[in-house]
């Protein structure tokens, strides 16, 4: 009997949760080199600034760093390069269309090894929040932990 793996998470975009507003979220495979591969699973990517453009049909992932892989040779990869999302042409004509509206962006939150040993990419349709929308999320939490707070005190009486 095969054994079933976990999902790995190899790298996640914190930031992205607080500055975007996220809409929408789907699973996309992306094509990678060797040397690529053996760098993911050694845990060395960095999504902080990556976001994802339709150019010709396709959708790119760009500024996404994947360190080069220290056994590599002359063939290692570029750590810096366009990697291509393979998605189904309903979804890149649909995620395709919202993006170019005014306000949105296409943000990968996070890069992991499915079941199946494959990697794959959370993209989220999102759209930028602004800075009192920042504030008042970090309101909301202060507020909701207060009164955790105080159930708490209040249930040990």
């Amino acid at each position: 009997m095969a054994r079933q793996r976990a999902e790995k998470t190899i790298a996640s975009n914190r930031k992205a949760r607080h500055d975007y507003e996220i809409l929408e979220t789907l699973e996309a495979g992306i094509v990678l080199q060797g040397t690529e591969v053996k760098s993911l699973r050694q845990g060395r990517a960095n999504l902080r600034d990556s976001y994802a453009m339709m150019e010709n049909g396709e959708i790119f992932l760009h500024k996404l760093h994947i360190a080069s892989y220290e056994q590599g040779n002359r063939f290692n990869h570029e750590p810096d390069r366009v990697r291509k999302l393979l998605l189904h042409r309903g979804q890149i004509n649909r995620l395709g269309g919202k993006a170019r509206e005014k306000g949105f962006a296409l943000v990968p939150l996070r890069i992991y090894f499915d079941q199946h040993g494959r990697a794959k990419v959370e993209l989220a349709l999102a759209r930028g929040k602004r800075l009192h929308d920042k504030r008042d999320v970090i309101a909301e939490r202060d507020a909701k932990r207060k009164m955790e707070r105080a159930l708490k005190e209040r249930a040990q009486i």
